[in-house]
């Protein structure tokens, strides 16, 4: 049996990285028992209910045992990792007397009692949830740990790798990991590119974009029929698989990460919340043009703007004349909050799911600067580096389905919020306008609400000045 030194032990604990979230995947270690590690080193990459994100080990040391193997979820508060903080060698773990037995690998240690010392790890919020921690099962070829799309709260985002984190071979052998950015990472994953096989042009040995466009072959030409067909190699991890009726007539998606958290999150929603629906079909030609004439200001230069940046602008203004929509529902106090602030959030499709960022205090923002949030918002998004932070604090939501071509629909609001506006195609349409019939850019607007705390005649406002704002983007200078 494996004795060590409680004393010089350090156990670090699956934090809550998410802001109430109660569990997290390990989807890849980065270190392995015996080697070395340091205060701020990333140690591993977990997956949450809201996006991918890399753990840093808040001490210096050496990695004794690691509790759980990849594809394990563990509870917020559960030790995942062993350390002894000595400042010694690794020493070979003391056996006692036993009877000789074949080698084996010994099973993770189990979560030690003792108390972390010392410095305080970087990430708090620590609520030990009382249910087991879960193995999901792996079926077939063993996949590829997906490389980190996430960063905690972005505080790495524009980062390097930093320090020396060891890679482990197929053999056991350790070799240097390379040094990449997350979003470079991110994109050798979707081009499917090793890492490990691609020579680095930057400062310092790290590896950047133009390297990994470097190093993607050239396609194949297809090998004879009769050739032996190649060796299977595991898929980098995607949203949804490609389902083929060549072969297997089903396949199982696993609900897990963002999207089991969506789903209870809508179900939650749909059946706490009594939603009613407001549509209403507006001509936004005026709005269209506003656009094209706002992409050729000078202020505007090198901002996102689009017509979803003029309804975000219209909704914030329907918000400050209307600011009982701006509210949610508590519960246990039976109590209306209205609040005095809008974060807007933007619901956005992602690899990993549908998730809602929010922009921060959106009401006091400029035009320029509200188009600038909204570039980060959306560029961040489809890079997969959303934080959980930026997905906390939501007020009220913007859904644009007309991107997908979609008229309209009836949005689920977003958990803890009051009201969600669905955007739905921009299409050119016969209109009657100056009395005569007329193709105009035409839009359908749909607005659902918490019927709790939000009656018809305050959503049928809302909704009425957001489409007069979008008829009339004039409206947005007189009502401001």
């Amino acid at each position: 049996m494996t004795t060590m030194t409680d004393t010089s032990l350090r156990e670090f604990k699956m934090p809550d990285v998410g802001e109430g979230l109660t569990e997290a995947e390990i989807l890849k270690w980065y270190v392995q028992p015996g080697d070395t590690v340091t205060d701020g080193q990333i140690v591993c990459e977990v997956e949450t209910a809201k996006a991918a994100v890399e753990l840093p080990i808040p001490y210096d040391g050496v990695v004794r045992s690691l509790h759980f193997p990849e594809g394990t979820t563990v509870d917020v508060g559960t030790s995942i990792i062993a350390v002894d903080v000595s400042g010694g060698a690794a020493p070979a773990p003391v056996e006692e007397a036993a009877p000789a037995k074949p080698a084996a690998e010994p099973r993770p240690a189990e979560p030690a009692p003792a108390k972390p010392q010392g410095r305080k790890p970087v990430l708090v919020g620590y609520g030990v949830a009382e249910s087991s921690t879960k193995r999901r099962p792996r079926k077939g070829v063993p996949p590829v740990a997906a490389p980190v799309e996430d960063t905690l709260y972005g505080a790495t985002a524009l980062q390097p790798v930093q320090g020396e984190l060891n890679g482990h071979g197929p053999h056991g052998a350790t070799a240097p990991r390379p040094l990449a950015k997350p979003p470079v990472r991110k994109l050798a994953k979707d081009l499917g590119v090793d890492l490990t096989t691609v020579t680095p042009s930057g400062p310092d040995g790290i590896i950047t974009r133009e390297d990994v466009h470097a190093a993607v072959a050239p396609p194949k030409a297809p090998e004879p029929a009769t050739a032996a067909p190649a060796a299977p190699v595991a898929p980098a991890a995607a949203p949804a698989p490609v389902v083929s009726y060549d072969g297997a007539r089903e396949t199982r998606v696993p609900v897990k990460g963002v999207r089991k958290a969506t789903a209870a999150a809508m179900v939650g929603s749909a059946f706490t919340a009594p939603h009613v629906t407001e549509f209403v079909t507006v001509d936004v030609t005026r709005t269209v043009k506003l656009v094209e004439e706002l992409k050729q200001d000078k202020d505007m230069q090198g901002l996102r703007v689009n017509p979803l940046l003029l309804i975000a602008k219209a909704l914030l203004v329907a918000i400050k004349r209307n600011p009982e929509i701006n509210a949610s529902w508590d519960e246990a106090a039976q109590e209306i909050v209205v609040k005095h602030y809008v974060n807007l959030g933007i619901a956005a499709a992602t690899p990993r799911g549908l998730i809602v960022p929010n922009i921060k205090d959106a009401h006091a923002k400029t035009l320029p600067q509200l188009a600038e949030s909204l570039g980060e918002l959306v560029s961040t998004a489809k890079e997969g580096r959303t934080s959980p932070a930026a997905m906390q604090g939501g007020t009220v939501t913007i859904t644009n389905v007309g991107v997908f071509g979609i008229d309209t629909g009836t949005p689920i609001l977003n958990p803890g919020e009051s009201a969600i506006l669905a955007v739905g195609a921009i299409k050119p349409q016969p209109w009657v306008h100056k009395g005569k019939v007329k193709p105009r850019q035409v839009t359908t607007l749909a607005l659902s609400f918490d019927h709790r705390l939000v009656d018809g005649e305050l959503g049928s406002k809302v909704l009425a000045d957001v489409a007069a704002i979008l008829e009339q983007p004039k409206r947005l200078i007189t009502w401001a």
